[in-house]
């Protein structure tokens, strides 16, 4: 065996050795990517699971500009933030954080934390959509920051 095999075999072995280097921290990276991504969707499944709600009633009084109010109850393990929920009056978005809602946890307005077996009051004035408001055939639904949603149907007050 000459010179030449030898510095061979050591320039492939020191090619394999550059090529491993390089090629291991990519890998590893990616599985830990791919651990974390896998992390997170089990932890928005428990989170869906734990969440359990009903909207009881939503009503809508014509009277003055018209007043919409939905109630629902948490019937879950998970505590829910009022203002992150998001309402849908027909097929209009109504943004429950803003100005023209209010929210009520209990009687309380001062709270944002809507806990299990208490009772969250979503009151929106009638300017806030457009939406025609008809009882018996509009529906309201009602969902969370994990997706989970309930729906009613609005009956009107006189």
């Amino acid at each position: 065996m000459g010179v030449s095999v030898s510095a061979s075999t050591a320039i492939i072995v020191a090619g394999l050795f550059f090529a491993f280097t390089t090629f291991y921290p990519v890998a590893a990276n990616g599985l830990d990517r791919v651990s974390d991504a896998e992390h997170g969707m089990h932890e928005r499944a428990l989170e869906q699971q734990n969440t359990e709600f009903a909207v009881t009633n939503a009503t809508y009084d014509d009277t003055n500009n018209g007043t919409l109010t939905v109630t629902a109850d948490n019937d879950g393990a998970l505590g829910l933030v009022a203002d992150d929920a998001t309402l849908v009056v027909g097929n209009e978005y109504v943004d429950v954080g803003s100005s023209e809602a209010i929210t009520t946890v209990d009687g309380d307005t001062d709270t944002e934390l809507w806990l299990g077996g208490e009772t969250l009051t979503v009151e929106v004035d009638g300017g806030a959509f457009d939406t025609t408001v008809t009882g018996g055939e509009t529906r309201v639904v009602l969902v969370v920051e994990s997706g989970v949603r309930d729906a009613a149907t609005v009956t009107e007050v006189s």
